[in-house]
């Protein structure tokens, strides 16, 4: 089983994986709304990026908080493909990092949830507060500087 979470998360990383995350089986793929971009992020934030399928992998050996987890990286992943994909490379890497951060959030949110251990918790507190400020430093940064 580690071998396989092991070959998961080096899939998930490389952006080759394709799978479901469950909902209550592992036989429903869980919804999730994809990470929101600025309209500043332009032609980036409309598009659609390949990795949408989602239906290959049994998650049904994963408990729910690891579901949580991969749901946060499934979300994130695609929208920091289309941040990248903006033409001005200032732009591409703020658009990328919004989305980036926002899923260090929501794993971040899944910590505080299932978490036990109080200084994990506390780091993953941290990390909501910084990064949110920061999607709000980027955002304003992209009002500034996108016409």
């Amino acid at each position: 089983m580690k071998t396989s979470k092991l070959i998961l998360a080096t899939l998930m990383l490389t952006g080759t994986a394709s799978f479901a995350v469950g909902q209550e089986s592992s036989n429903k793929p869980m919804e999730m709304a994809p990470v929101t971009l600025p309209a500043q992020c332009g032609e980036a934030a409309d598009q659609k990026m390949p990795m949408t399928d989602r239906s290959g992998m049994d998650m049904s050996g994963m408990d729910e908080a690891h579901k949580a987890f991969m749901a946060g990286m499934i979300r994130m992943q695609p929208a920091m493909m289309r941040g990248i994909m903006a033409k001005d490379p200032d732009v591409a890497f703020v658009c990328t990092m919004i989305a980036h951060h926002q899923g260090a959030i929501d794993m971040a949110s899944v910590e505080l949830k299932y978490g036990d251990n109080d200084e994990a918790k506390q780091a993953a507190q941290k990390i909501i507060d910084d990064q949110t400020k920061e999607i709000a430093d980027f955002k304003k940064w992209l009002e500034a500087n996108v016409k």
